[in-house]
């Protein structure tokens, strides 16, 4: 063979790489076109091949796939798929623009469909999902929707842009890669640069592939706090008010105690009674009385709201509690479960105000052994309401009013402390951030909230009486019944999941930290707690040991709390803020006066709810922190801080500043020193010539180059270490 003949031959091969697409496109055809079969021509024309080479690699891959029994011929010659398509039903994940991940409850991995497959669904919607390559070779199985089965939303919040023929409008959502059209009279009389509530009429238009929708309501301009918080709030699904109705049925509750209301009620108000809350507390919601006895013991009352006094089942009150079922707390604002007439008032254990509570009593010795437990309902006289400083204070010196009580119920708790910490619980201290706002809500301020004895002391009460109160309704209700235990709310946290902890114990280990993964796996962590407080890679650790863990929800399986190495454990301490914790309180009075079990579905279905509007809240408040912290680094354009690497992804790193604990995220795409790959096993990323490292808890140098309030961003620019 010439030169010539040899050269043009090797012009004509497609090289490996095209042979991998091909087969890759092959099976692909195969797989979207289940049932139906094709000529070897309407294949060529479908994959578009033109050169000679490729249409008899297309020969070889049919011959391939036909020998695996892969594809098979009809009687007429043509290709069929044999495959039986896997379809799944799971919510989206969609991470980025260019494709998302379908997750499958039951599923070890989740689904990778593109964006283009997604037959526009967005993230958080529920859909059916084909799968067209089964996963291989560490990579994820791929697929494509196949049908909606539930918008998660119908409503968004953004900024909207007008234009003299069009709109539209940009979410805030991050996970939200589209912009949503309006005609120019669905606006809704909304300004440039306003933020609105676009609700969607049509989802996909052929002419832009985009959705059509009205706007619905105008919050304010873009960068104002209440248009920015009141965002937040129509973002997240949160009641801007409480509806008439529902206040009406407020206002109509007598606000007088009865004798009848005082009918088996145990009398605390001769008993010295006091709350501890903080300094900007609006509703007190348990108390603590303390009585010492004649033989040295100490009986002390957990005395909570009785809100199931007032909020009666099946009545309005009570359809609004469920529905909202916890109070969300943003950062300068709070929206309550429960009209103000009962959260600020009638349920508010105010001093120097008679209050009908639910209790837990106990007989406590000096050493902190519980000799004796009472459940019942309560009324009590408040002496005193403490602020957290207040009551430190007290603790701290021995002076001043009460101080001699609060130390003796400081110093039981601390008992209490120890004894959860032997038998296993997890010592997490995570720090938290508040803000000092000024006037107009504009933060001055990042402060870490400091967690002292007082606030210690007041948990460990309410963590005797959560878990004795649903201890004892477990054994009661399996002697009763002798089989299954009375229907009742835990609040139960399982075993974290051992691969996770495996991770998080390597990740610490890189640190210098080393935590043993068999035996006491609780004390590891605590010696590891111990170990990393006050230095720089504190909070990145306790995030991701967080992580590690399972996730804490209502049900009414009897399980236990791994966190709090309790067998059994339920939310009975605050009623005026979780809907579940109204729940425990009827069932509770329900059993001590001698009811019978009821059926556990209604319950389950309720715990569910409760469980999924607690997370809705917690990404609330979340969102609402970052859009202040956000709004804080805007000042700070251009200013090198040092951070620790939080997170690694592939389209970005994630650096918590240390100085005002904000975190922020450098682009791959400005990482210009080098093209850095990600390497999702060791969550890092490899620079591919400098083969520089960077990994989830390196110290950095960064710069802060841009602010986004809309969607609550900050990015950073990594300071090469000649220029820090």
């Amino acid at each position: 063979m010439s030169k010539k003949r040899k050269k043009k031959g090797l012009k004509k091969s497609p090289n490996t790489s095209k042979i991998k697409e091909l087969k890759s496109d092959l099976r692909e055809t195969f797989a979207f076109n289940l049932g139906q079969s094709f000529t070897y021509r309407q294949l060529i024309k479908k994959l578009n091949l033109r050169d000679k080479a490729s249409k008899e690699s297309l020969k070889d891959l049919l011959f391939s796939l036909e020998r695996n029994d892969q594809i098979s011929r009809t009687s007429d010659g043509r290709f069929t798929s044999t495959m039986e398509a896997e379809t799944f039903e799971g919510v989206v994940d969609h991470v980025n623009p260019r494709f998302a991940y379908i997750v499958v409850p039951g599923q070890e991995q989740d689904i990778y469909v593109k964006s283009n497959d997604l037959k526009f669904a967005i993230d958080g919607d529920t859909v059916k999902v084909q799968v067209t390559t089964p996963a291989s070779h560490g990579f994820k199985p791929e697929g494509r929707v196949t049908e909606i089965v539930k918008r998660a939303r119908e409503e968004f919040v953004g900024r909207i842009e007008i234009s003299p023929k069009f709109s539209f409008v940009v979410p805030d959502n991050r996970n939200v890669h589209f912009d949503i059209f309006v005609y120019p009279e669905k606006i809704g009389g909304a300004k440039v640069n306003d933020k609105v509530v676009v609700k969607i009429d049509n989802w996909h238009d052929a002419k832009n592939r985009s959705p059509l929708g009205h706007v619905t309501a105008v919050l304010g301009q873009a960068g104002e706090n209440e248009a920015e918080i009141h965002s937040i709030m129509a973002e997240f699904g949160l009641p801007f008010k409480f509806p008439e109705h529902v206040e009406q049925a407020a206002a109509a509750i007598p606000t007088e105690i009865t004798e009848k209301d005082l009918e088996k009620r145990r009398d605390f108000r001769s008993v010295t009674t006091f709350t501890v809350d903080p300094e900007d507390a609006k509703d007190f919601d348990d108390a603590l009385s303390i009585e010492h006895l004649d033989n040295g013991d100490f009986e002390i009352g957990v005395h909570i709201a009785d809100v199931s006094h007032y909020v009666k089942e099946k009545s309005i009150l009570e359809a609004e509690a469920l529905q909202r079922a916890t109070s969300v707390y943003l950062v300068d604002r709070t929206i309550p479960m429960l009209p103000e007439k009962l959260s600020n008032g009638l349920c508010s254990l105010r001093p120097n105000e008679e209050k009908l509570t639910f209790a837990a009593v106990f007989k406590v010795d000096k050493e902190g052994k519980v000799k004796g437990k009472w459940f019942g309902r309560s009324i009590i006289l408040s002496d005193r309401r403490f602020t957290y400083e207040e009551a430190q204070e007290r603790i701290e010196t021995g002076e001043g009013d009460h101080a001699e009580d609060l130390q003796i119920l400081n110093d039981l708790a601390k008992k209490f402390r120890g004894k959860r910490f032997k038998q296993g619980a997890v010592n997490f201290e995570t720090t938290e951030v508040k803000f000092k706002l000024d006037e107009k809500g504009k933060p001055l301020e990042v402060v870490p909230k400091i967690r002292k004895d007082a606030h210690k002391m007041i948990e460990e009460w309410m963590l005797l009486a959560n878990r004795e109160v649903a201890t004892h309704i477990f054994k009661w209700g399996k002697q009763a019944t002798k089989e299954t235990p009375n229907t009742f709310v835990y609040r139960t946290h399982d075993d974290p999941d051992p691969e996770k902890l495996d991770n998080f114990s390597k990740f610490a280990a890189r640190f210098g930290h080393k935590m043993k993964l068999d035996g006491n796996v609780s004390g590891s962590l605590n010696k590891l707690m111990e170990d990393i407080e006050g230095k720089p890679e504190q909070n990145v650790l306790e995030s991701l040991a967080i992580r590690a863990m399972a996730k804490a929800k209502y049900t009414t399986q009897p399980l236990g709390h791994f966190g709090l190495a309790f067998d059994h454990y339920t939310h009975f301490t605050s009623p005026i803020r979780r809907y579940p914790d109204v729940m425990v309180h009827r069932l509770l009075w329900h059993y001590l006066e001698g009811g019978k079990s009821p059926e556990v579905d209604e319950y389950e279905k309720k715990c569910i709810h409760s469980s999924e509007r607690e997370k809705n809240a917690a990404d609330a408040e979340r969102a609402s922190i970052k859009y202040k912290q956000v709004e804080f680094m805007q000042s700070m354009l251009g200013q090198d801080f040092d951070g620790i690497v939080s997170g690694v992804t592939e389209w970005g790193i994630y650096v918590e500043i240390i100085e005002t604990k904000c975190e922020g995220m450098i682009r791959m795409a400005d990482m210009d020193d080098d093209f850095y790959e990600f390497d999702e096993k060791n969550f890092r990323v490899i620079g591919r010539r400098n083969k520089r490292i960077i990994t989830l808890g390196d110290k950095l140098t960064v710069k802060v180059v841009k602010t986004d309030i809309d969607r609550r961003t900050i990015d950073l620019f990594l300071v090469d270490e000649k220029e820090a």
